[in-house]
């Protein structure tokens, strides 16, 4: 099966002059179509540089970004901009409350791609906001409300549907359930599911919650320091972790490791062990890192 999205070698510099950092050092990662990657890390290990990479919004300074083996880190100008409104690769970010336009109704938002992309009359664009609210379980009486109007799942389904109506390959959400209640939480990870499952979507899931990753993902991707130190099955990675960090992300989640909490002692020695195989500085004080 040709990967959806392959990347190999990852380079990324943030900053200016003597100020510049690299944060991602020459990273690798696959997805393939109908496939959920997960992507976890601490605070400053790169995953949302990463995610900005692969949609061109972080220029690399090395390695390359295939997307349905089309080299997108060589596009440049008409191609560049040709390729972002084909809408082949889309980001659902962590706040759907500060990344829906508050002035916009649903409708206007989930048509959003589609007007830019052009091309398409009221009538089309009424019938494609049916057509996605349908898909992410929006009730139609909502299309003339506004984000503020809506519960915190309502805006992550709005924030999902705007970013499937282009009908998109690859899917990038941004810590997807993170603010919301355990109930709410269950329904956009089904909701996911379903959209990989029926679509063939591939998915990159930036997290930090193990306890969710383990019930949606195919595979885990870890990141420290800009650096992939695990990838693997979700099983291999998150009931057999191989690397120090990937042993202390499991371990601190209770519910991952005997429902027992990890004491004081094991917490040291993991983190001695880590930091035994550090070889860069950290990069949290970098802006735009996560």
């Amino acid at each position: 099966m040709t990967a959806l999205l392959e990347v190999s070698g990852l380079r990324v510099e943030l900053g200016h002059g003597r100020g510049r950092t690299e944060v991602l050092h020459g990273v690798d990662l696959t997805v393939e179509p109908g496939q959920i990657v997960g992507l976890i890390g601490e605070t400053g290990s790169g995953k949302t540089t990463l995610a900005r990479a692969v949609l061109g919004l972080a220029p690399p300074n090395s390695g390359t970004v295939l997307i349905e083996e089309q080299n997108t880190t060589k596009l440049r100008g008409r191609a560049l901009r040709a390729f972002r409104r084909s809408g082949a690769a889309q980001y659902v970010f962590q706040d759907p409350l500060r990344s829906l336009d508050p002035d916009r109704t649903v409708f206007d938002t989930l048509v959003e791609g589609l007007v830019v992309q052009g091309g398409r009359s009221r009538d089309e664009l009424r019938d494609a906001a049916d057509r996605v609210a349908r898909l992410v379980s929006l009730p139609a009486e909502l299309l003339s409300k506004h984000p503020g109007e809506l519960s915190g799942g309502q805006r992550q389904r709005v924030a999902i549907g705007r970013a499937m109506a282009v009908e998109p390959k690859l899917l990038i959400c941004d810590e997807p359930v993170s603010a919301l209640d355990a109930s709410t939480r269950i329904t956009i990870l089904e909701l996911l599911l379903e959209l990989r499952r029926e679509r063939g979507l591939g998915v990159i899931m930036i997290t930090h919650d193990l306890g969710s990753l383990a019930g949606v993902a195919d595979r885990v991707t870890v990141l420290y320091r800009g650096n992939v130190v695990e990838s693997g099955s979700t099983q291999e990675v998150l009931l057999a972790p191989q690397h120090p960090y990937t042993r202390l992300l499991v371990e601190s989640v209770p519910s991952l490791f005997d429902d027992e909490p990890l004491d004081s002692n094991r917490r040291g020695e993991l983190r001695d062990a880590v930091r035994a195989l550090e070889l860069d500085e950290p990069v949290a004080s970098v802006a735009g890192t996560r």
